[in-house]
């Protein structure tokens, strides 16, 4: 295949707001241009992880290489489609980073959400060439007039400029494809410049190990080439190159500007990140490319294998996992109750969840997952700040100082009718009010800086039940600032059990305190023996309920006859319990473990 020119390439991201039509027009694009065939074509193509399909969501960006011909010459275009929900944010701007210009969807009835304002946001700091569409316009009850004042007004995108499609139907795709070619600028690279090539994205094939994702920004690459990843100093021999057509294809050659992939028989995980640079292993050296920004966890749990023996296999899957979705870390803790696992860090509680179904899935193992919690920072009375990733780690009160905690910004963005219940629904979180912009006569923005513990408990949930589903949010972390905050330990059959510990308010310590006993008297099974579980600060029990023993009647078979006898197998019995409790252990359940996070909403 013959060397391509860079003015013939387009590189382009699809961003918008979850469910606006993503997905759906990358399909249209890829059926215009005949890139698959309609035997071949399903809804959401690129979702090819069965979790996406199950869940209706992107999780994971996706590349393919699109060929289209525009007044007579043949271009290349690279798509990248990306996830719209705010945990999966990271995703989004890996990709951008890989491209020159930006398609921005909105829909055209729900108009201007949270996610297209952060979205498009991040494409004017990357500095690409935003292209505007509407879609859905076929919708009987669309409101395409009114979107577009809303996308002047928030987003400064000229209403002559914004493009009008429907996905689902295919009408405005082929203006979608000339306004790619004629509005996105072709890439800047030199083909003949020493190799630099961007590693966007990875993941591991059991038959032919680390397969990289790379955007060439400089220089090219061909099949037997031996590269080097300036992270880690190793080079490697190129068994293979391609790019994805939607599915990987083999060819001779990658040039400048060009998005595709890399096989070179890596079998250590370790050896490849993502935001690496890959140059050539003799000759003259590129520089290293700037990479990305390490994402910053924001949602912490435990993750333990439900059989203690299985820790090895649970290590090796994290890494696997690691590899394909940079933006969680893990490390190995242990527990009391639960014995070895990880503590895990996430980007928020949908993408905690995605990792976990991920390594059920995909790997075929069995977890307990402890209660997520947030990052805290604690200054000591000696003035040494430690970070606290879990409440075990919080030290005695007397030794502490000050207690921050982390504060996010939150934009929602929601009909003008529901502002009053939204206002209300803060009010509750303890949000501190910043200010409203209207979009339209009909719809605001509302911004409060609030709690992230607040927003991962139910924030989100209860938004979209007090606006009929119509608000919708997105946040970004402010910083640390201090707050009157205590662990709460909760003790069963007298033994603390620190995986059910949390961190709370200290005003709201009572309720969650009296709230998580309870929850947990009806998740934990009867024994043999009581157990009393209670909830304490300190040393000091705030709340208790107890479990009764199962009861075997012993005197059952004393009909009449001196009552001595019965009183004699009754203080057997009570000996006899008094005994188990002293070295019988409580079985604690794993949905014991999440209903300690069920109790953090309840008002």
């Amino acid at each position: 295949m013959a060397r391509i020119d860079c003015k013939h390439i387009r590189n382009f991201s699809i961003i918008a707001h979850i469910d606006h039509g993503k997905s759906t027009l990358a399909d249209r694009l890829l059926q215009a241009t005949g890139t698959i065939s309609e035997r071949e074509l399903r809804e959401q193509f690129l979702d090819d992880m069965q979790l996406e399909r199950d869940r209706g969501i992107t999780i994971k960006a996706r590349a393919v290489t699109i060929r289209h011909e525009h007044k007579g010459e043949m271009y290349e275009l690279n798509l990248i489609d990306t996830p719209g929900h705010v945990d999966f944010h990271y995703e989004v701007s890996r990709s951008l980073a890989c491209c020159e210009g930006a398609l921005l969807l909105v829909d055209a009835f729900q108009g201007v959400e949270a996610q297209t304002v952060a979205n498009a946001y991040a494409a004017m700091e990357h500095e690409l060439d935003v292209v505007p569409a509407l879609n859905k316009i076929d919708l009987h009850h669309a409101r395409p007039e009114q979107v577009l004042e809303e996308m002047e007004s928030s987003l400064a995108v000229d209403p002559s400029e914004v493009l009008r499609c429907s996905a689902k139907s295919g009408i405005g795709v082929d203006d979608v494809l000339a306004a790619i070619v004629e509005r996105i600028s072709p890439p800047e690279g030199d083909p003949d410049a020493p190799l630099q090539a961007m590693v966007f994205d990875a993941v591991y094939d059991d038959y032919r190990g680390v397969i990289s994702y790379v955007r060439l920004m400089n220089g090219t690459v061909h099949k037997g080439d031996r590269i080097r990843f300036l992270r880690v100093g190793r080079e490697y021999e190129v068994v293979e190159l391609g790019q994805f057509t939607p599915q990987r294809q083999a060819r001779e050659q990658l040039v400048a500007g060009q998005v595709g992939y890399l096989i070179c028989n890596i079998k250590a995980l370790d050896d490849v990140h993502i935001g690496d640079t890959a140059t050539a292993a003799h000759g003259e050296q590129a520089e290293p490319l700037p990479g990305y920004e390490e994402p910053k966890p924001m949602v912490y749990c435990g993750l333990y294998p439900a059989d203690g023996e299985n820790f090895e296999e649970l290590r090796e899957a994290l890494t696997k996992l690691h590899l394909n979705d940079s933006s969680f870390e893990f490390a190995p803790e242990t527990s009391d109750a639960l014995g070895f696992g990880f503590r895990c860090g996430f980007l928020g509680l949908l993408h905690m969840e995605i990792i976990q179904q991920r390594l059920e899935r995909e790997e075929d193992l069995d977890l307990v997952q402890t209660a997520p919690n947030v990052t805290y920072e604690i200054q000591t009375k000696t003035g040494e700040t430690i970070q606290v990733f879990n409440p075990q780690q919080v030290p005695d009160a007397g030794k502490i100082e000050e207690i921050r905690q982390p504060i996010v910004r939150a934009n929602f963005i929601l009909p003008a009718d529901y502002i009053g219940p939204v206002m209300q629904l803060c009010t509750e979180k303890r949000a501190t009010y910043v200010r409203t912009e209207y979009l339209s006569p009909i719809r605001a923005i509302l911004t409060y800086d609030l709690a992230l513990a607040e927003v991962i408990y139910d924030l989100y949930d209860r938004l979209k039940s007090v606006t009929r589903g119509y608000g919708t949010m997105e946040y970004e972390l402010r910083g640390y600032f201090p707050a009157d905050l205590v662990r709460l330990d909760v003790l069963v059959g007298g033994k603390k059990v620190d995986a059910l510990s949390v961190i709370c308010e200290r005003e709201d310590a009572d309720r969650r305190g009296r709230a998580i006993v309870k929850k947990l008297r009806g998740e934990i099974d009867r024994h043999m023996f009581e157990i009393p579980i209670q909830a304490a600060i300190g040393s000091r029990v705030i709340a208790r309920e107890t479990i009764s023993a199962m009861r075997k009647n012993v005197t059952a078979k004393c009909y009449g006859g001196d009552i001595t006898r019965k009183r004699k197998l009754l203080a057997k019995q009570r000996e006899g319990k008094k005994r188990m409790k002293s070295v019988g252990s409580v079985d604690i359940p794993q949905k014991a473990f999440l209903a300690v996070l069920e109790t953090g909403g309840e008002r």
